[in-house]
């Protein structure tokens, strides 16, 4: 199945949402000038400009620019680490931006930049299984319910998946319906089709 990239109306309406984070982020609240401090830069992209999250030790955030969650996941990041969120660069921003330009290269396949995880033990064990799934291949949510020990929550799973806020280092997108269809992914189905199409394709020569 082929999907068609956005049209020009959801473009326009991806810089709008682009131009509310820029306002999010702009300047960091007063009330949060002695707390720790976030910083993040966008990324380039084949598929689309991402947002990083990062402080000098863990990657908090990695979403495409388009997402329409993307301003309330930030405020929620925020809450959640008391943390102010502003425009810079760290070394771990440094690492995911090189190794995403491998990935996208077709040279990487597993990512090794250190990562912080914001959820609930369950949602934090979907995770967990959702980076065992081999580059160039795919699991049902029933499969991954099973491995993380809850058989009927293919609803959790699916929300799970849902509140992923590190695209593609923690490979939501492998995860499609049990008939085979690809669901429920927020950076968008075409991306979804895009990321699958573009692992096999690695793990095929990486087998050559």
């Amino acid at each position: 199945m082929l999907f068609d990239l956005p049209d020009h109306d959801t473009l326009y309406r991806a810089l709008l949402a682009r131009e509310a984070v820029v306002r999010l982020l702009g300047d960091s609240p007063a009330h949060l000038r002695d707390r720790q401090l976030l910083k993040a830069a966008w990324l380039a992209s084949p598929i689309g400009e991402m947002l990083a999250v990062a402080d000098d030790h863990a990657l908090h955030l990695l979403e495409f620019f388009d997402r329409a969650a993307l301003p309330n996941e930030l405020k929620k990041l925020r809450e959640a680490t008391r943390s102010a969120i502003t425009f810079g660069r760290t070394p771990v921003i440094d690492r995911i931006e090189a190794e995403l330009g491998e990935y996208f290269a077709g040279r990487r396949a597993v990512f090794e930049t250190p990562l912080a995880f914001h959820g609930s033990v369950f949602t934090k064990a979907v995770w967990d299984e959702l980076v065992t799934i081999v580059p160039g291949t795919t699991r049902s949510y029933a499969e991954i319910a099973a491995q993380a020990g809850r058989h009927t929550a293919v609803r959790a799973v699916a929300r799970a998946n849902g509140a992923n806020q590190l695209a593609i280092v923690i490979p939501c997108h492998r995860v499609i319906g049990a008939d085979g269809s690809l669901t429920g992914y927020g950076g968008g189905l075409w991306r979804k089709d895009w990321l699958l199409r573009h692992e096999r394709k690695m793990a095929a020569a990486l087998k050559a």
